[in-house]
């Protein structure tokens, strides 16, 4: 049976497109919370086949999406190559900060894929478990991304220590984003080999970075990765989200080889048309503040979306994730909105 969110990332235009949220599992269902109760931290949580699978399974029960994304982190990889990382209650990521290069040299990517075993369990798990229509999604953080948080030790406002390391010390930082591609290719190859149909690398940092800094770090990262995982898993389309790119996000669809851009909120959907529809599938975008007031104003701006869109190769999904104030009912809604407005 053909997929439609698999058929519109290879450039199928459908008059209702398919629909997926990014973070779609997660706080906002009461389903989630209560089975999350049941691990003893987030890593055990993504690490526990059976809790991933019912995780990623959830929306898809309750929405009837078109697509599930397993249930997982990118920080799996820095905690894979032997960074220690916690998920720290009201604090989020908590990494033992990379102090200097030398740093670099205790980590490994021998073991990634062989540590990471739990999340192709899971991958396999949801595959067995989802209608024949719903498509399965894997994913991963972009070398840049993950660089941040190993280096900043989590999140980061000015984001001072990983742009000066790889401001002043070039040659030592490409090591890390070396070791990252390396990773996180082998990571999304594995996916695949587990069950996933399609994958996304998340650039969520993507917008800290100047222009040149931007080819450098995230475009030619990626098109690496692009590059290595299409070689062994040449059907499988790939969607790159290199958050807050600004007008940095053609060049990027340009250079990188991904099938499909997912486009954040700020991003205008007619600029989108223009700019980056003609060559690769769209995805996005629109604000996740917006799922939480619901109503009138999500209807409009969904339809808006769809109208700017809907020509071409277009997946409907957020600018960001699902906040966790999110009602579940505005989730149904918005899904019902874009499948009655676009048909």
């Amino acid at each position: 049976m053909s997929k439609p969110l698999i058929e519109a990332l290879k450039g199928e235009v459908f008059d209702v497109p398919p629909i997926w949220l990014m973070r779609q599992a997660g706080r906002y269902l009461p389903e989630y919370r209560e089975l999350r109760s049941k691990a003893r931290d987030f890593l055990h949580f993504c690490y526990t086949p059976d809790m991933a699978i019912e995780a990623t399974l959830q929306p898809i029960r309750r929405f009837g999406l078109d697509a599930a994304i397993i249930f997982s982190d990118i920080l799996v990889i820095p905690d894979a190559m032997g960074q220690p990382v916690a998920f720290k209650e009201g604090k989020g990521p908590v990494l033992e900060a990379l102090a200097d290069p030398s740093a670099v040299g205790k980590l490994s990517v021998n073991a990634v894929v062989e540590r990471l075993v739990p999340v192709y369990e899971a991958l396999a798990g949801v595959k067995a478990g989802l209608p024949q229509d719903v498509a399965l999604i894997g994913f991963c953080g972009a070398p840049w991304t993950l660089a941040t948080y190993m280096v900043e030790g989590g999140s980061s406002k000015d984001f001072a220590r990983v742009k000066s390391w790889a401001y002043g010390d070039r040659e030592g930082f490409q090591k890390l984003i070396d070791m990252l591609v390396e990773a996180t290719s082998a990571h999304l190859v594995a996916q695949v080999e587990a069950g996933a149909e399609a994958l996304q690398i998340f650039d969520s940092w993507a917008g800290v970075l100047p222009d040149k800094a931007f080819w450098d770090w995230s475009i030619k990262p990626i098109k690496t990765i692009v590059e290595r995982v299409k070689a062994t898993c040449p059907g499988v389309p790939i969607i790159g989200f290199p958050n807050r790119a600004g007008v940095l996000y053609e060049p990027f669809t340009r250079e990188t080889g991904v099938d499909a851009i997912s486009i954040d909120a700020s991003v205008p959907c007619d600029w989108a048309a223009r700019a980056l529809q003609r060559n690769v599938t769209v995805q996005g975008n629109l604000d996740p503040v917006m799922l939480i007031t619901g109503g009138k104003p999500m209807e409009e701006a969904a339809r808006a979306i769809c109208a700017k869109l809907n020509e071409g190769a277009f997946v409907f999904n957020l600018g960001h994730g699902v906040l966790p104030s999110t009602p579940p009912d505005h989730v149904a809604a918005l899904v019902d909105c874009v499948r009655d407005k676009s048909a």
